[in-house]
C-alpha cells in the first residue's frame, strides 16, 4: 500500500492531499492571500492526525515543482524536503502543468478533446505552458503526453492556431481566463482554475512505481524564470 504526502503550492491555492493505496483519503485547502507558509504545515498535521498517522507511517512526499509563484514553490519544496529529511522518506516532485492536465481528467473535461493546454498565469499576457494530446502512445496513467515542452508565451488571437484547427483544445488553469479574452477559435473550450493536491495523486503514484526519486538536499523547483528582487519604493521609516 503507497500511503503519500501530496502537496501543491505553486498558485494562489495552497493545498495538500493524503492517498493510501491509490485513492484520495484526506484533503486540506485554502485560498487565503499568502497562506502558504502559514497553513501548508498545519494542513498536514491535521490530515495525519485524522488518520492516526504519523510522516513515518507514509512511504513517500511528492510536491509540485512548478512553474508557479516563487515564494509558493519555496514554501512547498521547503515543506517536503523537511518532511523527508525528517522521517528518511523519498522525496517525489509532480509539473504543475502535469497536474492540470490531470485534473482536466479527473473532471471529466477532456471528452472530446484533441489537446489540453495546461496555463500557469505569469503576467500581463503572459503564461507558462505546454501542449498535451489525449491519445496516443507513451501516455503517462492520466492518459495524455505532454508533447511540446514547458515555456513562458505571450498570448494573442494566434496562439495555439496550429493545434485549434486539428481540433477542440481546453484551456485549462489561472492563466486560462485571460485567454479566453483574445482567443475566440470555435475549437477553444476554457476552465479557470487552480491545481489542486489531489490532482497530482496519478502523476506522483508513477513517479514512486517508477523510483523516480529526487535528491532531498539538492532538488530545486523549476521557476522557469530567473527571480529577481526588486527595492521596495515604501519609506521604511
Amino acid at each position: 500500500m503507497e500511503r503519500i504526502i501530496l502537496i501543491e503550492t505553486s498558485t494562489a491555492l495552497c493545498s495538500v492531499a493524503l492517498a493510501e493505496s491509490g485513492t484520495i483519503v484526506s484533503y486540506r485547502e485554502s485560498s487565503a492571500a499568502k497562506a502558504h507558509a502559514s497553513l501548508t504545515a498545519v494542513f498536514i498535521d491535521e490530515m495525519l492526525k485524522e488518520r492516526g498517522l504519523t510522516v513515518s507511517d507514509c512511504d513517500a512526499v511528492c510536491v509540485s515543482m512548478g512553474p508557479g509563484s516563487y515564494t509558493g514553490l519555496r514554501v512547498g519544496v521547503s515543506t517536503a524536503k523537511g518532511l523527508c529529511f525528517g522521517a528518511d522518506l523519498p522525496l517525489l516532485a509532480v509539473g504543475t502543468l502535469d497536474t492540470l492536465a490531470a485534473q482536466a481528467v479527473l473532471d471529466g473535461s477532456t471528452e472530446g478533446m484533441k489537446y489540453i493546454i495546461p496555463m500557469i498565469d505569469a503576467r500581463r499576457m503572459e503564461v507558462y505552458t505546454a501542449v498535451f494530446e489525449t491519445s496516443g502512445q507513451g501516455e503517462d496513467a492520466t492518459g495524455t503526453r505532454q508533447i511540446t515542452e514547458t515555456a513562458p508565451a505571450i498570448i494573442d488571437e494566434n496562439s495555439f492556431s496550429e493545434q485549434l484547427a486539428q481540433g477542440p483544445c481546453l484551456f485549462i488553469g489561472d492563466g486560462a481566463g485571460k485567454c479566453a479574452e483574445v482567443i475566440k477559435h470555435p475549437n477553444a473550450h476554457f476552465v479557470q482554475c487552480w491545481p489542486k493536491a489531489s490532482s497530482m495523486l496519478f502523476p506522483a503514484l508513477e513517479a514512486f512505481r517508477a523510483e523516480d526519486f529526487k535528491d532531498v538536499a539538492y532538488f530545486e523547483p523549476f521557476y522557469l524564470k530567473e527571480f529577481v528582487a526588486t527595492v521596495s519604493k515604501k519609506k521604511m521609516w
